[in-house]
């Protein structure tokens, strides 16, 4: 006679058996399947379609006003004692081709389109990928805060990049511009050499430049990009001297980013709808939003030259810092001087910022990237 336990332990010792030998395998195949999914790729074609439709629209951009933004730097950064300023925009550039011909038109732009190429390119991504991230992949709505923010940001990481490299083109840019030297005449009779020497042609010969102030301050090694930035780091302390003006930069860069971001897109809504798309709309969109940020924030961009050219002695700036820079400039040029270039830099603003976005959403849509 066999207990209720013998009765039914081979049957369910076997059934047993058998489920632990069913069920067993299943177990770990979906999680090594997750883990195979959550495995993301480092850089994404979208990423990189990003990267390099911002890389490309940057340098086009500077490249077509090259003139009149090496026009603007010189306005902002010379001294006003001066009667022979670069005054009126048409007039300064008659001057300047005469003066350095197409070599001056382009003088600094190669620096210029190297800055703004990582530039550009680090300014567009960012902006998209915090896009993404501040609106959830898109579950949120896409407002203006949220597009100023996004731009602020952005902003602030490409300046950082690439400081160094806008100072220093911003000492090539003013090098070789006929800028009067700030110092008084040791004696009346060197005193009128000084005035007639201080401004040179094309044709000058090299004794007559050396009374220029750049001839006067810089040898023609130090007249290129390497050249420069080893003679800021040996005369003015160091790799610290290429970030001379970072801060006033990054608190004019936010603003003036995360606005032109916002204030295109806004405009975008309005004149681009769907079936009026067109190129003209759309440089028209670009043209308006860069002057919109630029007005709104030029005086920082001014404040900024002043202290990127602080260590040029011939200049006759010294400030210590970018609050004395700021009461300096009202105190000795009113508030007009924080507008000084404005003029050129709006004409140039228009053509610039309109390639830029234009190129940028070409590039893009090219390659591929939403």
């Amino acid at each position: 006679m066999t207990s209720p336990q013998d009765s039914h332990s081979p049957a369910q010792t076997a059934s047993t058996k058998m489920t632990d030998e069913v069920a067993a395998p299943a177990v770990p195949a979906p999680t090594i399947e997750v883990e195979e999914k959550k495995t993301p790729p480092f850089l994404s074609p979208q990423l990189s379609s990003y990267f390099i439709a911002g890389g490309l629209a940057g340098a086009a951009s500077r490249t077509v006003v090259s003139p009149l933004e090496r026009l603007k730097i010189i306005q902002q950064v010379q001294p006003q004692s001066s009667d022979k300023q670069y005054k009126g925009v048409w007039s300064s550039l008659v001057r300047m081709w005469r003066e350095e011909g197409f070599k001056g038109f382009m003088r600094g732009n190669g620096i210029n389109c190297l800055r703004i190429v990582p530039y550009s390119a680090v300014q567009f991504t960012t902006y998209e990928q915090l896009k993404r991230w501040l609106t959830n992949n898109g579950a949120r709505k896409l407002d203006t805060p949220t597009r100023l923010c996004a731009g602020a940001i952005a902003g602030i990481t490409s300046v950082c990049a690439t400081y160094p490299l806008d100072l220093v083109r911003s000492r090539l840019s003013i090098a070789t511009a006929s800028i009067p030297v700030q110092h008084a005449p040791s004696s009346s009779h060197a005193a009128k050499p000084a005035l007639t020497s201080a401004y040179h042609t094309a044709s000058t010969t090299a004794s007559r430049l050396t009374a220029t102030a750049t001839a006067s301050h810089f040898k023609p090694a130090d007249l290129t990009m390497w050249g420069m930035t080893l003679k800021v780091m040996r005369d003015e302390g160091g790799v610290w001297a290429l970030y001379r003006g970072l801060v006033p930069t990054a608190m004019g860069v936010a603003p003036y980013v995360g606005i032109n971001f916002a204030s295109y897109e806004a405009l975008r809504g309005v004149i681009t709808p769907p079936e009026k798309t067109t190129v003209a709309r759309k440089l028209l969109c670009g043209a308006l939003a860069g002057s919109i940020s630029q007005s709104l924030t030029y005086p920082f961009d001014v404040l900024r030259r002043k202290m990127q050219v602080t260590g040029m002695g011939s200049l006759g700036y010294q400030y210590n810092g970018a609050l004395d820079a700021l009461q300096s400039i009202v105190r000795t040029e009113g508030v007009r001087g924080l507008y000084r270039g404005l003029w050129p830099n709006l004409l140039k603003v228009a053509p610039s910022i309109a390639t830029s976005f234009y190129t940028y959403e070409l590039v893009k849509e090219a390659l591929g990237a939403t």
